[in-house]
């Protein structure tokens, strides 16, 4: 067993094994709570430059399944406590060492995760770099920031998907970086689905006459997508939107709204979002490190809170027929809340 080092940019050390590719990497360290999905996770490009902890103890039992990937793999590094090198699936390809060894994605076990993630906790999120050997200077790791990431995880360029038989409805998806998971649920729904790139402009978007545009969830800091805000400042009652993940934050932005870091992120399969007004809180799917400052978009009520922290975590623009969540919703949210809104803006224009 090759010892290998997690080692945080205040400097604290965490002596582990290798596997996965054999390359030092430095990433921003997040950690994720989710008990199953690290297939999804590992091929979800919102981890964009994050070195990607998992905190249940035993990671890779049922081995990597190439049909459920959710898109291309961007992450900096993965840690876990304990791998399994034998899994024991019917659908199983081949293991986890193997696929971050494909994709170029250096691993780390055997380290007490509980620890590393109490050290999040309170000090926040931190770089950190996984290495062979320890550096004698970590100014590289507490310099790094996570830059360009719609411009390495978006489409290039414009994608139409037909369903068969008469489509229900047409809507445009800027991809701002998000899984495949999104246009395939909605052609298999019935929907026409024609996927842009982040660059496309409000002129471009309006000129395909879609029902609806559905700005997706990607990775990185909002606020340094300026030329994507304006487009979305233009768009706003032109076309009915939905906005999802980073998608969200940036509707918020183009009205106005304020961005900040949380401390450690919601990353996994079980945030709690009350809905506000409701008894109702829904149990989620999150991957994020930025939420929106309570009372500063204009025109907006909040719909959801994260039950855990308090921040906003759903807006409804409602005179502008758009509404966003910080979370992956159902599908539900897809098929009746905003084909209603798209109904209702086409009455209101005719």
């Amino acid at each position: 067993m090759k010892k290998r080092y997690l080692v945080l940019q205040d400097g604290t050390v965490f002596e582990g094994y290798a596997f996965g590719a054999d390359k030092e990497s430095i990433g921003e360290l997040i950690f994720t709570t989710g008990m199953v999905g690290y297939i999804e996770t590992l091929t979800d490009p919102c981890y964009y430059g994050q070195i990607v902890m998992q905190t249940f103890p035993m990671v890779g039992n049922y081995g990597i399944i190439e049909s459920d990937f959710v898109g291309e793999p961007h992450l900096k590094g993965y840690v876990v406590r304990e791998y399994c090198k034998a899994p024991s699936n019917f659908r199983c390809e081949y293991d986890l060492d193997t696929f971050l060894k494909n994709n170029g994605i250096p691993g780390l076990y055997g380290i007490d995760t509980r620890e590393v993630t109490n050290i999040i906790r309170d000090k926040g999120i931190m770089n950190a770099i996984i290495c062979d050997e320890i550096p004698a200077s970590l100014e590289d790791v507490v310099s790094f920031r996570i830059v360009d990431a719609l411009k390495n995880t978006c489409a290039k360029e414009k994608s139409e998907y037909i369903p068969e038989g008469e489509a229900r409805k047409h809507i445009a998806i800027l991809d701002l970086g998000s899984s495949k998971y999104l246009e395939q649920s909605l052609l298999e729904k019935g929907y026409k689905v024609t996927l842009l790139p982040h660059t496309a402009s409000a002129d471009e978007i309006l000129s395909l006459g879609a029902d609806g545009l559905v700005l997706t969830e990607g990775a990185g800091d909002p606020r340094e997508n300026e030329s994507v805000i304006a487009t979305v400042a233009v768009l706003f009652g032109k076309i009915p939107m939905l906005g999802l993940g980073l998608g969200h934050q940036i509707m918020a932005l183009a009205k106005g709204g304020k961005i900040e870091k949380l401390t450690y992120g919601h990353h996994g399969a079980n945030q709690p979002s009350k809905i506000v007004g409701s008894a109702r809180t829904l149990i989620t799917n999150q991957n994020h490190n930025y939420v929106v400052v309570a009372d500063t978009v204009k025109d907006a009520v909040v719909t959801h809170i994260n039950m855990n922290d308090g921040t906003i975590e759903g807006l409804a623009y409602e005179k502008e027929y758009a509404f966003s969540l910080q979370f992956e919703p159902s599908d539900d949210v897809i098929t009746e809340k905003f084909v209603k809104e798209m109904e209702e803006f086409a009455n209101a224009v005719k």
